[in-house]
């Protein structure tokens, strides 16, 4: 099976904002070495937590880092832009890293109303126009002239007669994403980590059962981006979820921050009232040893059909990060390509 990454540069409290996005950088190198097949990058505003907010930027410094791995968005929220300009950029990204670029689109503001009208002051109304957004990205990317107007750079043909363009993904959370995608004929990528994997079982079926053949995806073809987290012993890795146990706590308070040390989050301790959250929150995650982690994964993965996991991880220190990308690497027997040594504990 495949593993590919989902990075959203999460801020850690205590460290500046600009080392997040240094650590991006320096993970997405890393899983090339690993053998990880896709490394995907997320686009939000305006929240503390999540301070990638320009993935196509973070995705033209990767390119010039790594030779294998394919790079992608996930996604650029395209009601808050002109689809010529999404086309443009990723052209230039493809030029960069020639048949590796991914394109994942979604309709969700990645923020608040009020951040949403200040990208698009046409916010309200941008997302209806979503499928023809689309329509027209795909005419573009693929180098024809559409609308009288031709998005450059383009790529010169390849041995099938098609030109190279950027694989173009269809994201969501919910049964419009999959319909759409399946109307499209587009691959299909759900975010099974927003609400622990609810609903998954009918995106997907909707998709696969309304699917229509496209030219370049005869076959549906569908991943989930899923949260785990892996450490050299379950205590450990339990621990370093803190972090994010105590941010969706205070998420469901309307309060967001930096990710907070784990340390600190265990002297403190959760209240009465947060505890059964804590604890239900957990029966449900992918945490824990390399083997339960991976054996959990290989189960969501066969009862779904999916040959490909994207795993997203969130960790206070970035070398837990890593470590659990490493485990889960070996775990799974990805192709390792001059990897370096594990990172310590």
């Amino acid at each position: 099976m495949k593993l590919s990454v989902l990075d959203q540069s999460p801020a850690a409290l205590g460290h500046g904002e600009d080392a997040a996005i240094r650590d991006t950088l320096e993970l997405a190198q890393y899983c090339e070495a690993l053998g990880y097949e896709r490394f995907w990058l997320s686009e939000h505003h305006s929240l503390a937590t999540i301070v990638g907010t320009a993935p196509e930027i973070l995705m033209a410094a990767i390119a010039a880092r790594t030779t294998r791995i394919r790079i992608g968005s996930a996604g650029v929220m395209l009601p808050h832009y002109a689809a010529l300009k999404v086309a443009e950029q990723f052209r230039v990204l493809d030029a960069l890293a020639p048949g590796r670029i991914d394109l994942g689109v979604g309709r969700a503001p990645g923020s608040d109303m009020r951040t949403a009208r200040a990208l698009n002051p046409n916010a309200y109304h941008a997302a209806d126009n979503f499928p023809a957004q689309i329509r027209d990205l795909q005419a573009w990317l693929a180098g024809r002239a559409h609308q009288g107007i031709t998005a450059h750079p383009r790529a010169p043909e390849g041995s099938a007669g098609h030109a190279r363009e950027p694989q173009v993904w269809v994201l969501g959370s919910s049964d419009y994403g999959a319909r759409l995608a399946a109307q499209l004929g587009l691959p299909y990528a759900y975010a099974y980590f927003f609400a622990d994997g609810e609903g998954v079982e009918r995106a997907l079926e909707l998709y696969r059962t309304l699917y229509q053949p496209s030219e370049r995806h005869p076959r549906p073809q569908a991943t989930i981006c899923v949260w785990a987290l892996a450490s050299d012993d379950e205590e450990d890795a339990w621990h370093h979820a803190l972090s994010r146990d105590r941010w969706r706590l205070d998420r469901a308070r309307g309060v967001f921050g930096p990710l907070q040390p784990p340390d600190a989050i265990r002297a403190q301790g959760f209240t009465r009232e947060e505890q059964p959250v804590v604890d239900a929150t957990r029966r449900k995650s992918f945490v824990g040893t390399p083997a339960q982690v991976a054996q959990k994964l290989r189960a969501l993965a066969a009862g779904l059909e999916l040959d490909e996991l994207v795993v997203n991880t969130w960790t206070y220190d970035p070398m837990a990060r890593r470590r659990s990308y490493a485990l889960l690497a070996r775990e799974f027997g990805l192709a390792w390509c001059g990897a370096p040594h594990y990172p310590p504990r």
